[in-house]
């Protein structure tokens, strides 16, 4: 009876006084102490209020159903196919919403409702994969900053794909704990990327300089995620990175002697394993020999170029003799090792070996840079650091009185090792 009389009022009420009873109507069917009869009623009038044409009272359906176990499904279900703003209160919150529902919500709504969706307290890792290709970028923002959420890494290596430009973003899946090698990979290719265009679009650099600094602070960076897996003795870890390295074309031969001369022999490993195609057991004692012929041959079939054998050779001597003791982060460049490589290509011929020369002339500088840093911060409070290049531009006007603009390429390091 009680339910008739309100279904009479509700014809002719205004919407706000119908949404303050269709909210009094969903939380009296919730709690009350309803005869089965009544009960039936109460349901069938909240599934006729689906049908009103005013979005706040449907609101108040989807507000006191959100986290009720013992809501009507029904009505759930058809809450969260409604618009945004009334589908969101049960998308984010009802434990009614199977993975089918929720995917199905998450590929027809707009980002409000993603958002909501990505919100959840926990979220399966197919809901989460299903956000991570579907959904826009503040949706995928939500997902990444959430801890309940079953992120698989494809899924992740996916947003950064989709989004990896977007600093947010980033910055978001980096706060992630236990983030896999491979995602901090991309993340660096991202943040790489972006920065590239960045100073070239400014006109501060040239793109064949920026891509220098840009691929040289990459390489770094990766040497430093494999630093982590070393550190933990991960060696899984570090030949899930070889292989994503390889497959993004970043495995190369100047990042895997950087590695070496880094002293992290971790990546150096993984890398002969995933270029020869040869099983674990047999690369690693044909690596430690690495005066043998068998390490020429292995040399070979990873196909890194003949050329260079004689700096990996020197390389591994010196990490032999040495590369503990320079630094135990296994992600700075050592110039000991560095030093011990050039003496050992000063014979070679200057023509076919320019390009190593200069590779490893520019490893010492840094190396030489990291070291001098690391003393003035000791010595000089606050340390100061100047620019490394100085571009002088023409104010707006038009008269071409020059103004500085200084450009840190640190900073460009900096960013990369973070992500």
């Amino acid at each position: 009876m009680i339910v008739r009389k309100f279904m009479q009022w509700a014809a002719t009420a205004a919407s706000a006084e119908r949404a303050e009873g269709a909210g009094s109507l969903a939380r009296a069917y919730l709690y009350g102490d309803f005869a089965p009869q009544d009960r039936r009623e109460a349901e069938v009038a909240l599934t006729a209020l689906l049908d009103d044409p005013a979005p706040s009272v449907r609101k108040a359906l989807s507000e006191a159903f959100a986290g009720a176990a013992e809501a009507p499904i029904a009505i759930v279900v058809a809450l969260a196919n409604d618009q945004s703003d009334v589908a969101a209160p049960v998308l984010s919150r009802s434990p009614l919403l199977g993975d089918g529902e929720l995917i199905d919500c998450a590929a027809i709504g707009d980002a409000f409702a993603q958002a909501a969706i990505a919100l959840r307290p926990n979220i399966s890792a197919s809901v989460a994969a299903a956000v991570a290709e579907v959904a826009a970028r503040e949706p995928l923002i939500a997902l990444a900053v959430n801890p309940g959420a079953e992120i698989p890494e494809f899924s992740m290596r996916r947003m950064v794909e989709r989004f990896g430009a977007d600093g947010e973003l980033r910055e978001a899946l980096l706060s992630r704990p236990g983030l896999p090698p491979s995602v901090r990979s991309d993340l660096v290719a991202a943040t790489a990327s972006a920065l590239s265009q960045f100073v070239v679009g400014c006109a501060w650099l040239s793109s064949e300089r920026a891509d220098r600094v840009v691929r040289e602070a990459t390489d770094k960076a990766h040497v430093m995620i494999a630093a982590d897996a070393e550190r933990s003795r991960d060696w899984r870890a570090a030949r899930a990175l070889a292989k994503h390295l390889r497959g993004c074309g970043r495995l190369t031969p100047s990042l895997v002697l950087r590695a070496l001369l880094s002293g992290n022999s971790c990546l150096f490993d993984a890398a002969l394993v995933e270029l020869s195609g040869l099983p674990e057991r047999k690369v690693l004692p044909l690596a430690r020999d690495w005066r043998g012929a068998g390490f020429a041959a292995l040399y070979k079939a990873a196909g890194l170029p003949e050329k260079l054998l004689p700096a990996f050779r020197a390389a591994l001597s010196a990490i032999g003799e040495f590369g503990a003791a320079a630094h135990d982060s296994g992600a700075r460049l050592s110039r000991a090792m560095i030093e011990r490589v050039l003496t050992a290509c000063e014979g070679a011929d200057p023509v076919e070996l320019g390009s190593l020369l200069a590779l490893l002339r520019r490893f010492d500088a840094e190396a030489a840079r990291e070291e001098a840093r690391e003393a003035a911060q000791h010595l000089f409070a606050p340390a100061l650091e100047a620019p490394d290049v100085v571009v002088p531009l023409c104010t707006p006007d038009g008269d071409h009185a020059p103004r500085v603009i200084a450009i840190d390429l640190d900073a460009i390091e900096a960013e990369l090792a973070a992500a």
